[in-house]
């Protein structure tokens, strides 16, 4: 069987090219063109074979992006490439640079100009990825499971927020009542990560003296302290503006990048002259771009290094790694410290990018999101970190809203299907408003069939097979 793989993947990917070039708007060749990618990805292809096909779905997919920069399922095929180009073994370095620098910063750019909402998913996956990566240190690397992480994202979004905008001059005497100018951002993303790391600090000192379930509970606790605190902190000295939330939060200066888009022409791209919008969302994409990398970069690192090892070994057998020296407390403390400043930096980011900063955007649900991720991904990888992250935020701001919009144009233009009139279909029926019920059936579904996660650890892989190994032996004595 797996000799026919590699013709019938060769052959359905070049129909499927031939396809889109010859009806680009057709939806089914696109279609068409995303399971190529998955077929590539997936099949047992040789490397050469693998990153040529790969190279070439990028630039038809590109092509077509361009063409109809609305076009859903090219943008998808792009980040399918993406993730197959960092993730699949057996490519070279330069082939995964090559397809990933075409894909950020040549493909969206230009499909972006004229459609926004890519830079806008794009930002969105960036920050969740980078929320969990932080956690993923946390709990997939240490084992430590901390259900109050959006704690660290608000201390770091109202890092900026106060300082970068009117808010602290309500109590600060002499301070500028418009705030800091948005350029200080920068020197603040550094203040967020600092920040944030000592309050990870505070908050473990007391909870990890603690394990398993009533560490959770008190992370939860803690987590929940401090989006109290940031709704109650107006009063006697109003700091945060409490529920209120703080706005207008100020934004660096973008002129040169205007000008750089006037020049390059990308007027000609986005239909009109280039103004605000489209600077800042194109600004926002290429700071969580570099911040992104910096997180991947330095999660491998430490991941790599003593620390990521002994927060290996805490996760295996914390007696076991006390009896080898690890120091525990330390240790786990540098954990929750470095995910929380990953965080706080993308918090401040956050805050910018919104421009306007409220405790709402910190709830419980936020917590449990950022570890659905985690678990969603694989915990402990940190490619599983960031496709867990990607997979869940085009699934609720893409996938279902497409899905929903799809339905509304059905019920309203009364399509008949398979005999039933969609104009019948009931309005409750939306599954934008289901988004939850959706998320827990996957996750349900993963827990049963793959609870590793889509791209597992391999260590946690070994461990989970093992497990199973076990249970089946048992179940047959």
């Amino acid at each position: 069987m797996s000799q026919f793989i590699f013709p019938f993947t060769l052959a359905f990917t070049a129909l499927s090219i031939l396809g889109a070039l010859l009806a680009p708007q057709n939806g089914l060749t696109n279609l068409a063109l995303l399971v190529s990618v998955g077929l590539v990805s997936l099949g047992k292809l040789p490397s050469v074979w693998r990153s040529g096909l790969l190279a070439v779905l990028t630039l038809v997919l590109t092509l077509l992006l361009r063409l109809n920069p609305s076009d859903k399922l090219a943008f998808y095929g792009l980040l399918g490439v993406l993730v197959a180009a960092f993730l699949l073994p057996n490519l070279s370095i330069l082939v995964r640079v090559a397809l990933g620098a075409a894909i950020l910063f040549i493909a969206v750019p230009i499909a972006g100009l004229s459609n926004s909402f890519l830079f806008e998913l794009g930002i969105q996956i960036g920050i969740f990825a980078a929320l969990a990566l932080g956690l993923n240190v946390v709990v997939g690397q240490a084992g430590l499971l901390d259900l109050g992480f959006a704690a660290f994202f608000a201390i770091g979004a109202y890092t900026w927020g106060i300082f970068g905008s009117p808010q602290a001059a309500e109590f600060i005497v002499g301070f500028p009542a418009k705030g800091l100018p948005g350029n200080y951002l920068y020197l603040f993303m550094a203040l967020a990560i600092i920040t944030a790391a000592i309050t990870g600090v505070l908050i473990g000192l007391p909870a990890l003296r603690l394990r398993g379930d009533y560490l959770a509970i008190v992370t939860l606790g803690l987590g929940e302290v401090v989006r109290i605190f940031a709704n109650n902190l107006d009063k006697p000295l109003n700091i945060t503006n409490g529920p209120q939330g703080i706005t207008p939060v100020n934004r660096p200066e973008v002129g040169r990048l205007a000008e750089l888009l006037r020049d390059i022409g990308a007027e000609r791209l986005y239909g009109r002259p280039i103004d605000d919008n489209i600077t800042y969302a194109f600004f926002f994409y290429l700071l969580v771009l570099l911040v992104i990398g910096i997180v991947i970069l330095v999660n491998i690192r430490l991941a790599n290094s003593r620390f990521g090892r002994a927060w290996v070994a805490i996760r295996e057998d914390e007696i076991a790694a006390k009896a080898m020296g690890i120091p525990l407390l330390p240790t786990k403390l540098l954990a929750f410290a470095t995910g929380a400043a990953f965080s706080g930096v993308m918090g401040a980011i956050f805050a910018a990018k919104q421009t306007f900063v409220s405790p709402e955007s910190f709830t419980l649900q936020a917590s449990i999101n950022i570890l659905a991720f985690v678990i969603l991904g694989g915990m402990g990888s940190i490619g599983g970190a960031v496709v867990g992250a990607a997979a869940v935020t085009v699934l609720n701001i893409g996938i279902l809203k497409d899905f929903s919009d799809l339905l509304n144009t059905w019920r309203q233009t009364e399509v008949t299907i398979l005999g039933y009139n969609m104009a019948n279909l009931p309005p409750q029926l939306n599954p934008a408003k289901y988004e939850r019920l959706v998320f827990g059936l996957i996750l349900i579904l993963m827990m049963i069939f793959r609870p590793e996660g889509l791209i597992p650890e391999q260590r946690h892989k070994a461990e989970l097979q093992e497990a199973r190994q076990e249970a089946k032996e048992g179940g047959s004595e």
